[in-house]
């Protein structure tokens, strides 16, 4: 357990991830088990997560760590953690989240080493999931209550990643190689992250005996507020533009899914364990037009760009957030200290309606017919992003978002059907890779 008064904990403790009845956290604190470091294996210290009772009273870890480097690494990992949570109301047929193992399996045990030590595959009951190896000092098996496993509803099946450490070169009578976990492409608005523990089997010169791999998951909490409401004329008088009042929709992301070029990941995880990414929808007004005239007569206005393409690849650069697609940590990022794919809802982005304010930002034109002694104004409905973290502070660039299909015409006074225009194709059309200003 960690020992280092030093060590700076989150100035807020993280409020825990909750995918059905289970809650997810993380601890930086962890107790050594044992090390492989004077065995003529590869260096390995092993450690298993301890995280604090009192800060998270009820959590459980997953399986153990391994850290090639020396010395302690409390303070300086982070890995997922779970407790059991409250039974979703109305589903009385639902289990428990966590059950401990039934037993474990040795995978390899050291011989070379003078400590000795051994890695244990947990034995997860029926309906439930190991998401990680098990060491232990010696030939003892690790006690039932060191670790958790997952009913199986709340993973995901997942891909064996890099070699994280092996024995292959050491001479030992059994080899053993360890693995990080990588997850798979994410369904929209789901985030999909191994635990930081590890996978893996031992192998002999007749087989090797492959692994399951899997990663926990969570949904992108999506807060939802009243549309606004669509402008209309209440006199010939000259409108304007309506000025939002508040977020429309609101995504939680969690701190390892952002890169902040502010803070190192270690510090988003203390300083803002979650980032909002807000959706702000208003209507823009694109022109208007009062026929004082005997005859009716056709008007035109010009919609300019919304979606600057040069600004949105500066965010996605920043904050490593796709917008259309799915985004991940990268098997190479040595700074991300969790594994991770995620993807945006469909709805948060319009994909599941009109995607083309994502590839097409050039100007618009918009016309109408307007009948004798009419006013009449047209309005774009557009959407502002912007990243905020937990203080409020922003954390990348803003951009925005529109597409042809949300115009609004209103006219006074009302009734009449006035023979409006749809929105006119622009003359050209630019990929989002355009750099305009």
């Amino acid at each position: 357990m960690n020992t280092n008064g030093n060590v700076a904990l989150p100035t807020r403790q993280m409020t825990s991830i909750k995918f059905k009845n289970l809650l997810i956290n993380f601890t930086t604190e962890f107790h050594s088990i044992t090390s492989t470091q004077t065995s003529a294996s590869n260096p390995g210290n092993f450690w298993r997560p301890a995280p604090a009772p009192d800060v998270l009273p009820g959590f459980f870890p997953l399986g153990d760590v391994i850290a090639s480097e020396d010395g302690d690494i409390n303070g300086k990992r982070v890995v997922a953690v779970v407790c059991e949570g409250d039974l979703q109301s109305g589903d009385s047929a639902q289990t428990k989240a966590l059950s401990p193992p039934d037993d474990y399996e040795q995978l390899w045990r050291d011989s070379n080493s003078k400590q000795g030590g051994a890695m244990w595959r947990p034995i997860a009951p029926d309906g439930y999931i190991a998401l990680g190896v098990v060491c232990s000092r010696g030939d003892e098996k690790p006690p039932l209550h060191a670790v958790r496993c997952v009913r199986a509803d709340l993973v995901i099946s997942s891909r064996v990643g890099n070699s994280i450490w092996n024995n292959w070169d050491s001479g030992a009578e059994e080899s053993f190689s360890a693995y990080q976990v990588e997850p798979p492409v994410p369904a929209a608005g789901e985030i999909y992250f191994a635990p930081g523990t590890f996978i893996g089997f031992k192998k002999d010169n007749q087989s090797s005996i492959l692994v399951e791999a899997f990663s926990l998951r969570m949904e992108i909490p999506l807060k939802i507020n009243p549309a606004p409401t669509p402008p209309v004329l209440s006199g010939f008088e000259s409108p304007s533009s309506l000025e939002p009042s508040q977020a429309t929709q609101i995504a939680t992301i969690p701190w390892f899914a952002v890169k902040d070029i502010a803070l190192r990941p270690i510090d988003q995880f203390r300083t803002s364990p979650y980032y909002y990414l807000n959706r702000t929808d208003h209507y823009v007004l694109i022109g208007h037009s009062h026929n004082t005239g005997d005859e009716e007569s056709a008007f035109k206005w010009t919609a300019g760009r919304v979606l600057v393409s040069n600004v949105l690849q500066i965010f996605i650069r920043e904050t490593s957030i796709q917008v259309q697609t799915e985004w991940t940590s990268g098997t190479s990022d040595a700074g991300q200290p969790v594994n991770f794919s995620a993807k945006l809802s469909e709805s948060f982005i319009h994909n599941e309606t009109s995607s083309s304010g994502w590839s097409n930002s050039k100007t618009e034109t918009v016309e109408a017919i307007v009948p004798p002694n009419k006013m009449v104004a047209v309005y774009q409905l557009q959407s502002h992003y912007d990243l905020l973290r937990e203080d409020g502070t922003e954390a990348a660039v803003n951009f925005s978002y529109a597409d042809r299909g949300r115009f609004h015409f209103t006219e006074y006074p009302p009734g009449g059907n006035a023979p409006l225009v749809a929105p006119q194709p622009p003359t050209d059309s630019t990929a989002i890779t355009d750099t305009a200003p």
